[in-house]
């Protein structure tokens, strides 16, 4: 895991490298110190979260380490309060976060991001999300990409499609 100095950080933000020490210091940007002289250093994962949270620009030095290291997320529901609620609850956990409203929008996004994981709504019109997962699972390219089932779907209606929904996430 790389890791950056609070001086690189600095020179990335156009700030003074106290300041970087300060928010370490203050819990802003998760940092840790080393034994001896107490000097900080940063993991680049988290420096990353951090220019998300607080919605600052990405240094164009990071951009293609940023996007390699940053997990992509791909929320498929057609419910746009659920995906809003599923969106803030893991905004500025690391994550490059899409979304789609359907499973038709579903499909073009996941053959241009690529995801590395997928929350995924079962009832949807159209294209369902038993067929999305299907699909999922029949594509090698996409066979390894972990899929969260979030449904809004009765816990009766669930039990009854229980075969079918693990059919298809076993491919």
């Amino acid at each position: 895991m790389k890791t950056l100095k609070p001086g690189e950080i600095a020179a990335y933000c156009d700030v003074h490298h106290r300041t970087v020490s300060r928010w370490i210091a203050n819990g802003q940007l998760k940092g840790h110190k080393l034994p001896g002289r107490g000097n900080y250093r940063v993991q680049l994962d988290d420096f990353l979260a951090f220019l998300q949270k607080q919605k600052m620009p990405m240094p164009e030095a990071l951009a293609s380490e940023a996007s390699s290291s940053v997990a992509r997320l791909l929320i498929i529901d057609d419910e746009p309060a659920f995906r809003a609620a599923i969106k803030r609850a893991l905004y500025g956990k690391g994550y490059d976060i899409t979304l789609a409203n359907d499973g038709f929008q579903a499909g073009i996004k996941l053959i241009q991001l690529k995801p590395d994981l997928i929350t995924l709504d079962l009832d949807m019109p159209g294209l369902n999300g038993f067929e999305v997962l299907s699909y999922i699972r029949q594509t090698p390219e996409f066979a390894q990409i972990k899929v969260v089932v979030i449904s809004g779907l009765a816990e009766a209606e669930l039990e009854k499609s229980e075969s079918q929904w693990r059919r298809c996430g076993s491919g």
